[in-house]
């Protein structure tokens, strides 16, 4: 058995240039569906591969744009971040009013001239500071903009032709303050500009939490200078001629402004604690009370705050241990009993009161007794079986 493939019988096709092959099957008997799949084979054959041909080369350019698409943004990138750009190597963050002052860190920058560049000198204690060329220059009680002109004068008049100078604090160590008590955060924080009370409050991480160090009703501003220029108004006290007490319930929930003071340099602001009130004996939570912002609290809102009384507390017999400002003690007797039944006026607990509830003996000794009688019964219950 054998294929004849017989040229004379072959034409070429309209779309893909292909021979038309006639096909003899010789020794075989005439079978068409055999010779239908036979011809259908050749056919795919030949125009399956220019095909592939034509795709190879198609993808072939649509690589090679996404490559260079990937690099460019690449060197977008480091352009904008080269330190000699002039436009960015001014600090947005700096006051260009802020005062420079001893102990202050500055980096200086002089543009297009890398050894007059990224210097960074502190500020000696009388206020000068050493740069190459011009030698030691005032920089204490100058702005930063002052200070930043008066170099560029300098180098500019020998030395350089229109230098573009910028001046950086990196380290506000010259005006300090302090920031303590009932607070989140009490450290030292520098002065950069004009601060009032609530900003440096806030610098602070606001008042202390509940449970660890609650803030009182009032904060305490000490200025070595004096308060000589400040009108007194509602809620601040005068406690001496350096220290200002001021009402913190006031001074968040009012809009008055005379009590959110500017704060200046070497000011220490201290955030009093909140009182507390103490209530022992037999109640069912023994313990101290914070006041927060109130200035007192009256005993059945402490016992209150304590859960109520133990079975056996002698109700009549209640004391409140206080300690005068002269040190004394002092203890006031208290009728619970009579309080509850509305027939006495309910007392008030000041700071660090101590609200002593007694037991009763009586009471002792009948439970006492019941827990005995209980016990002797289920006794001789159990060796009656």
């Amino acid at each position: 058995m054998y294929v004849s493939l017989n040229g004379a019988s072959s034409r070429s096709f309209d779309a893909g240039g292909a021979n038309y092959i006639g096909v003899k099957m010789k020794g075989l008997p005439w079978h068409p569906s055999l010779c239908f799949r036979i011809c259908l084979l050749l056919v795919l054959l030949f125009c399956s591969s220019p095909a592939r041909a034509q795709n190879a080369e198609d993808r072939r350019p649509s690589q090679a744009p996404q490559a260079v698409q990937t690099s460019a943004p690449r060197t977008d990138i480091k352009t904008q971040n080269q330190p000699g750009n002039p436009d960015l190597s001014s600090d947005t963050n700096t006051d260009p009013n802020y005062v420079l002052g001893s102990e202050d860190v500055l980096q200086i920058d002089v543009f297009n001239l890398p050894e007059l560049s990224k210097l960074v000198l502190r500020v000696a204690a009388d206020g000068l500071i050493s740069l190459p060329l011009i030698g030691r220059v005032q920089a204490a009680g100058l702005t930063t903009e002052q200070f930043r002109e008066e170099l560029a004068e300098k180098w500019g008049e020998n030395y350089l032709q229109d230098p573009q100078v910028t001046v950086f604090v990196k380290e506000f160590k010259a005006k300090p303050v302090s920031v303590i008590g009932a607070v989140e955060k009490p450290d030292l924080y520098p002065l950069t500009g004009h601060r009032t009370l609530i900003e440096m409050l806030s610098m602070a991480g606001g008042f202390g939490k509940k449970l660890t160090s609650p803030a009182g009703r009032t904060v305490v501003i000490t200025r070595k200078s004096g308060f000589k220029d400040l009108q007194p108004v509602e809620g601040m006290h005068i406690l001496g001629p350096d220290q200002i007490e001021i009402d913190l319930n006031r001074l968040l929930y009012t809009r008055d402004e005379a009590l959110n003071i500017e704060i200046r340099p070497g000011d220490i602001i201290s955030v009093t604690k909140a009182d507390v009130v103490y209530v022992t004996g037999a109640v069912k939570r023994p313990g101290g009370f914070v006041l927060e912002d109130r200035p007192n609290m009256t005993v059945l809102q402490a016992i209150a705050m304590a859960e109520g009384f133990t079975g056996t507390a002698a109700k009549g017999s209640a004391r409140i241990l206080r300690t005068n400002q002269d040190g004394s003690k002092t203890d006031v007797p208290v009728n619970l009993g009579k309080i509850l039944k509305g027939k006495a006026q309910d007392a008030t607990l000041a700071a660090n009161d101590i609200l002593f509830v007694p037991d009763s003996k009586r009471k002792i000794a009948s439970s006492r007794a019941v827990d005995a009688s209980i016990a002797t019964i289920s006794g001789w219950l159990v060796w009656a079986r």
